[in-house]
């Protein structure tokens, strides 16, 4: 006798079933490790890791006043905050938070700036935290 249709639908939803209930269970039949790496450009990457205390300072002067927060990040890096750019002169990161300071001010007339200035405060402390943290960052 031939398995009915039926039969066919009911044993596909019992294996989604037991894969819900056991994520772990799909996961190793697969044997298929996806590792992300986030590519960053200059300016995303100049952003220094900075101190906790100091990085939610820098959100907050971001939030209320657009590009002031990432300004003061730019003199963290001439105190040595470390930067995803090792391989840039200090002084060149230096005016590339300049640079991402201007544009936030600049664009925050139409709203852009505001927005990009608030994740880029977040994107200090997300950095700050991991420095805290000691989770290495991979390049």
């Amino acid at each position: 006798m031939e398995p009915s249709h039926k039969d066919a639908e009911t044993a596909a939803a019992a294996a989604a079933a037991a894969a819900a209930a056991d994520p772990r269970a799909a996961s190793s039949s697969s044997g298929v490790v996806v590792q992300v790496r986030e590519k960053k450009g200059p300016l995303r990457a100049a952003i220094p890791y900075m101190p906790f205390p100091v990085a939610v300072i820098c959100l907050f002067l971001n939030t209320f006043v657009p590009g002031l927060g990432t300004f003061v990040s730019a003199f963290a890096v001439l105190c040595g905050a470390r930067t995803d750019l090792p391989d840039r002169h200090v002084c060149c990161v230096f005016w590339l938070n300049i640079a991402a300071a201007l544009i936030q001010t600049l664009t925050a007339i139409v709203m852009v700036g505001w927005i990009m200035s608030i994740f880029w405060g977040m994107d200090m402390v997300i950095l700050a935290s991991y420095k805290e943290q000691g989770i290495p960052q991979q390049l």
